[in-house]
């Protein structure tokens, strides 16, 4: 049983993170300050660094569970062999603009800030690895809807295209006071033909033996 003394560091940890969280989807992650966070959190900035190292620190801590449950997600639809190849992509796109669009106030913070490219693992960022980490699942299920002989050679030319598009889609809604279940029930069918059009431009493109160099 936790101590009274662990019980009340566990909600300072959860008052800072929720405090970070709101100051950093409100203005902006470049913006908020450590003592800014700490008076929103109720604690003194010294306070605060007992728990977290830097604002860093606390982005990753607040982007991590979030990310890596879509992770997860993700590689159990791609681990679902009675699913096509076609129909896998489907699901892993529609999971990721309806987790983006749930999650639109953070999804800068998910995805962007403190970003470097998702094709090039060499950030010792555990949370840009996990950023990679997700676009390679991308690049995973689109290459199974590839050609043979074009899987290899331009999968991630196609995969930028493909989540870049998704991320379009995402970007149109970050703003949007509409809740997720009333843009979701207004626009499905449009997302899913978006996805279908991408799908189908791109498998025509690589059967076509397109040249991406």
């Amino acid at each position: 049983m936790a101590t009274k003394q662990e019980m009340r560091s566990e909600e300072t940890k959860r008052a800072i993170l929720a405090a970070a969280g709101e100051l950093f989807a409100n203005r902006g992650y470049d913006s908020v300050s450590i003592r800014e966070i700490a008076k929103a959190a109720g604690c003194s900035h010294t306070t605060l660094y007992i728990y977290f190292k830097d604002k860093e620190a606390l982005l990753h801590q607040l982007s991590k569970g979030p990310l890596q449950g879509l992770a997860d997600q993700m590689e159990g639809m791609l681990k679902d062999h009675s699913l096509a190849p076609e129909d896998c992509l489907r699901r892993i796109s529609m999971l990721f603009i309806r987790f983006a669009l749930a999650n639109r106030t953070m999804y800068t913070l998910f995805f962007m800030t403190k970003a470097t490219r998702i094709d090039e693992d060499t950030s010792e960022s555990q949370l840009q690895k996990l950023r990679i980490h997700l676009f390679d699942l991308f690049r995973q299920a689109l290459t199974n809807c590839l050609p043979e002989e074009r899987k290899a050679e331009d999968s991630l030319a196609y995969a930028r295209v493909y989540f870049y598009t998704l991320q379009g889609i995402v970007g149109t809604y970050t703003h949007s006071e509409e809740n997720l279940e009333g843009i979701l029930d207004r626009l499905t069918s449009t997302f899913e033909l978006t996805i279908d059009v991408m799908l189908a431009g791109i498998t025509q493109h690589a059967n076509n033996g397109g040249d991406l160099k």
